[in-house]
């Protein structure tokens, strides 16, 4: 398992830049000059053009756009403002994660035994024991249990103990919506989970619910994974062929009871909810005994969640996920907010020893910005993945976070972990997937999305049309607009299509003519499932 490694030396090499420019705009309050070749070249006014635009009256922004190699800043608009940065906050914790962790990190969820074998039954007690992946899928419990099976364990005398403990037992971050809890991009986090399918939204199940055959049928409800962890209340109906669709899925606070009620029309496929489970600890353990069950293996005694496993107990059988460079590629592509907690946590646990918690996870995040040249002091980190609404970073430090990842050997990972402007697989173009299309920005500009409710944020690389590769970080807050996306786009496509001599000013699109925004302005596009937009 990698530990964190010192780079103090190499990083200064390159960062005394950012310093410079810290002092140099701490005084600022509205746009500072430019280089002398930026102010030649019209960029300054044109991006003071596009934040101009109505759908920011009243709002406040923090931009800054860099030379990438040579740290030029050629334009910059409040470049200290703290602003709620949503998931562009994802890019400390990604990148803190690669450098503490290790791109070869793989999680382990281990299946031990602490009593004595006789025969095919096993005396004692056995552990499911979890070490925060957010990948594991109900096929992964089916193999572990499939293992235990092998070895010839048929029954188990004691009790399934749920091992969660390497994380505490904080569930969910500081500040999120009570509103959010059966949302799925809001699960409760926990060491030990399960993900329902391959965008791998750990700590949730799939609830489909088809239409019945005529109106005024019940319709058909299946979960995914297949689970009595959950009840169903079903009080929908089957509407007229044509009719809208106003289904609702939500859980009961507190419960593990999904209500569906409303509409779905006659004949329309099935319509498909990512809802939430309270306490996943017990989720996955549920899980695994029924595949235990399946398997011929079988449990006497009740399950137990919470407790650590004997330093005495034997393996079993082990799952390791995928490496933290490729669990990357979903993470933050698809801005999975579970994913950041997790990493958040376990690099908590790794630099303490401690279980893993926010607060450990966020100072190991501090220490390595501190050595990336970004000063934690000037920003605000509560959580991991920018649900946070008391989460706050300044424009200025992204840009020197853009470029100090650009020395690092592990930046190839994570370059390739962020969203591509208009590449259609979502696994390559992921929240960025639908936007700047028909551009020079498109297949072109690499950036990391955000997006709450009054904040929007967009962070990246772009190059220019003579070729220059430019950083970029777009932080705004406070619109009442639906969605300042159109701004966002304009600028980089601003950058894409101007040379450093001269700027060509692109205008945002109106929000009619489209702006990649299918789900809704006020939540991640990848939050809004099942449009995936």
């Amino acid at each position: 398992m990698s530990r964190p490694v010192s780079r103090v030396n190499t990083r200064m090499r390159h960062w005394i830049w950012p310093a410079v420019l810290g002092v140099a705009a701490a005084s600022l309050s509205l746009s500072a000059p430019a280089g002398a070749d930026a102010e030649r070249s019209g960029l300054p006014e044109a991006i003071d053009t596009i934040l101009g635009d109505p759908r920011m009256e009243g709002g406040v922004a923090s931009v800054v756009v860099a030379d990438a190699k040579s740290g030029d800043v050629l334009y910059q608009h409040r470049p200290t403002g703290r602003l709620m940065p949503a998931s562009n906050t994802k890019m400390l914790t990604s990148a803190a994660a690669l450098e503490l962790l290790g791109p070869d990190h793989r999680f382990t969820t281990d299946v031990l035994a602490d009593g004595e074998r006789h025969g095919p039954v096993l005396k004692g007690d056995l552990y499911l024991r979890g070490t925060g992946d957010p990948t594991t899928l109900a096929k992964d419990y089916d193999a572990l249990a499939a293992k235990v099976a092998a070895a010839g364990v048929r029954r188990v005398s004691g009790r399934l103990v749920a091992d969660d403990t390497r994380f505490d037992d904080r569930r969910v971050g500081d500040t999120w919506g009570g509103d959010d809890e059966s949302s799925y991009y809001a699960a409760q986090i926990s060491a030990l989970s399960l993900a329902p399918d391959t965008d791998y939204d750990t700590g949730t199940v799939i609830v489909a619910v088809t239409p019945g055959a005529g109106p005024g049928d019940e319709p058909r409800v299946s979960l995914t994974p297949k689970t009595d962890y959950v009840d169903i209340d079903l009080r929908a109906t089957t509407g007229a062929a044509g009719s809208a669709n106003s289904l609702a899925v939500e859980r009961r606070h507190g419960e593990n009871t999904i209500t569906v009620t409303g509409s779905v029309p006659a004949g329309a496929a099935a319509v498909k909810e990512w809802v939430t489970v309270w306490e996943p600890t017990r989720y996955a353990a549920a899980v695994f005994r029924d595949a235990l069950a399946a398997h011929g293996v079988k449990v006497s005694g009740p399950t137990r969640a919470g407790r650590a496993t004997p330093k005495g107990a034997h393996e079993l059988a082990s799952h390791a996920s995928m490496p933290l460079k490729d669990l990357l590629v979903p993470f933050m592509k698809l801005s999975n907010n579970m994913h950041a907690e997790s990493l958040t946590k376990a690099m908590g646990y790794e630099a303490t020893g401690r279980p893993g918690n926010w607060g450990d996870g966020i100072a190991a995040i501090g220490g390595y910005l501190k050595t990336a040249g970004v000063d934690p002091g000037k920003l605000r980190q509560v959580d991991g993945s920018g649900l946070s609404r008391k989460d706050n970073v300044p424009a200025g430090q992204l840009i020197t976070l853009l470029r100090s990842a650009k020395g690092e050997p592990w930046f190839a990972d994570w370059y390739r972990s962020l969203p591509v402007a208009c590449e259609p697989d979502k696994f390559v173009g992921g929240t960025l997937r639908t936007r700047m299309c028909g551009t020079p920005a498109a297949r072109n500009a690499r950036a990391k999305t955000g997006t709450l409710t009054g904040a929007s944020a967009l962070s990246g690389y772009v190059t220019d049309a003579g070729g220059r590769e430019l950083v970029f970080s777009i932080v705004l807050n406070n619109h009442l607009a639906s969605s300042v996306k159109p701004l966002e786009d304009a600028i980089v496509v601003t950058l894409a299509k101007s040379t450093a001599d001269k700027a060509v000013l692109v205008e945002p699109r109106s929000p009619r003519a489209g702006s990649g925004e299918r789900g809704g302005g006020d939540l991640e596009c990848s939050w809004v499932k099942p449009a995936r937009c």
